[in-house]
């Protein structure tokens, strides 16, 4: 399992707002899934919600409907590989977890697995909006509890170290399977 520090709710925020790819993830009648996604937000401090794009196709997007619940997890650089591989396989031709080897951990108040070797992790209840949905594959959370690294997440803020800990940067996807690791943090003060 990996270490983790909980973040205060009304910083959770703090976790997506540097526009990360994300690992989605949900869990109901036995079976889990998890998918990824480059299109998501943080929306609101308190409570704190979030905003992410799911296909109406997806597997995922099903087993939030009927749980009620899932997670985001923010990979690292570390887990590139991985999160391309859950990202191009449907939940429901494989069970991703077990086929893909993908390294995971129960949540504290979901269901949903939470994604090992990630930098951040989001537990969500699913705020139903079924137009926005329908129309435009929009779905909103509101986060119950969030955690994050704290070998890259201190005092709340993400500092990476490369040195210290390689590979820990989170990644934005650009395209077909490639990213962009977060940069160098410029400071105004």
């Amino acid at each position: 399992m990996n270490e983790k520090i909980a973040v205060e709710l009304k910083r959770a925020y703090l976790l997506l707002n540097h526009g990360p790819t994300v690992l989605i993830s949900a869990s109901h009648g036995g079976r889990e899934n998890v998918m990824a996604a480059a299109w998501n937000m943080a929306i609101d401090f308190v409570p704190p919600k979030v905003a992410m794009v799911i296909d109406r196709k997806s597997f995922t997007r099903e087993l939030i409907l009927a749980s009620g619940a899932f997670a985001l997890s923010v990979p690292t650089e570390n887990i590139a590989s991985l999160t391309t591989s859950v990202g191009s396989i449907s939940g429901r031709d494989i069970e991703k977890l077990t086929v893909r080897g993908v390294p995971h951990f129960p949540a504290e108040k979901i269901a949903a697995p939470l994604i090992a070797g990630c930098a951040g992790w989001l537990e969500c209840r699913h705020i139903p909006e079924p137009e926005m949905e329908a129309k435009y594959d929009l779905f909103f959370g509101e986060v119950i509890a969030a955690w994050a690294d704290p070998r890259v997440f201190v005092e709340n803020r993400w500092q990476f170290d490369d040195e210290k800990h390689p590979g820990m940067r989170t990644i934005h996807h650009i395209a077909a399977g490639t990213y962009f690791a977060a940069g160098q943090q410029v400071a105004t003060k």
